[in-house]
């Protein structure tokens, strides 16, 4: 059960382990992209190719697709980056429902793990399965796993690095549950530090009066995707990537110059320069090529007042 990129990975790795599954159940196909073409999800379109049975329920407590589910009798259920399953889905197997989760539980649960753990400017993270329970994120935990975070990586780099790494803790689990050799161990509350909650707009906002690795860790933990955002001259200007220096910011947060032909902006202790940037309706871009057809006026980036 699975829907994104990041969920193809362990799909594949099951199969490639001689694992292939008796089904695969994904989201409904939707309009996506600029046309609004009907789209099947990434997971959806890996098991067709691979003539894999594949179920794609609107609702999960419908009972056409819970007959379906049992008819198949499955031994184990994998979940990597899915929906919540109620209680009557992942009871079904004979074996549990376990899932893969991008953090090392109990910290980071919640729905950007990823996100939330470079934001933080974390120098460590990791992948995590654990057998599903009644309550999201606290399951009993089987395998984990450890990544280490360079000061440099944005979101997506550790997304990539997660998705590998956890596509074969999976394999690894289903094969000691086979096994009977994996005992699930209870989460330990007291290294539950900091949840990981669903990204929105206002989150991605950038608060120049924040110190400058702050907002550097901002700029990177929200890279590429959903991207970091301030106001430039009215517009909306995202920033993908970001340079710490060590000049002591003289101006208010928020200011903007060019030093050595490279766009800075003042933050609450240093200036901080910035690399790559999308201003609205252009198109992503080093910023020293964004300065040499920028016309308007560089002197203040804005922090709109809310709602976003």
């Amino acid at each position: 059960m699975g829907t994104p990129e990041f969920a193809v990975a362990s799909l594949a790795a099951l199969g490639e382990a001689g694992y292939p599954p008796v089904a695969v159940v994904t989201t409904p196909d939707k309009p996506a992209g600029r046309g609004q073409q009907v789209q099947r999800s990434p997971v959806g379109r890996y098991a067709e190719a691979q003539g894999w049975p594949l179920l794609q329920p609107e609702k999960l407590r419908a009972s056409d697709f819970l007959a379906a589910l049992r008819a198949l009798e499955p031994d184990l259920m994998v979940v990597v980056a899915f929906r919540m399953l109620p209680e009557v889905v992942w009871r079904i197997p004979r074996l549990g429902t376990f899932n893969l989760h991008a953090s090392l539980l109990p910290d980071y649960r919640g729905a950007a793990p990823i996100n939330w753990a470079v934001i933080n400017g974390e120098s460590r993270s990791g992948v995590t399965t654990f057998m599903i329970d009644k309550e999201i994120d606290t399951g009993q935990i089987l395998l984990q796993r450890e990544t280490l975070i360079p000061p440099t990586w944005s979101a997506g780099d550790l997304h990539d690095a997660l998705m590998v790494s956890g596509a074969g803790l999976v394999v690894e689990t289903v094969q000691g549950l086979e096994a009977g050799r994996l005992v699930p161990q209870p989460q330990q509350e007291a290294a539950f530090r900091h949840a990981a909650p669903k990204i929105f707009r206002e989150h991605c906002l950038i608060q120049w009066t924040q110190p400058a690795l702050a907002v550097h860790n901002h700029i990177r933990g929200m890279s590429p995707y959903p991207a970091a955002w301030t106001l430039l001259d009215g517009k909306v200007m995202k920033v993908l990537a970001s340079r710490l220096t060590e000049t002591p910011a003289d101006q208010p947060p928020g200011t903007l110059r060019v030093e050595n032909r490279q766009l800075q902006v003042a933050c609450a202790d240093t200036w901080l320069e910035l690399d790559q940037i999308q201003v609205e309706g252009k198109k992503r871009m080093p910023a020293d090529e964004f300065l040499r057809g920028y016309k308007g006026p560089l002197t203040q980036v804005e922090t709109p007042e809310g709602p976003f």
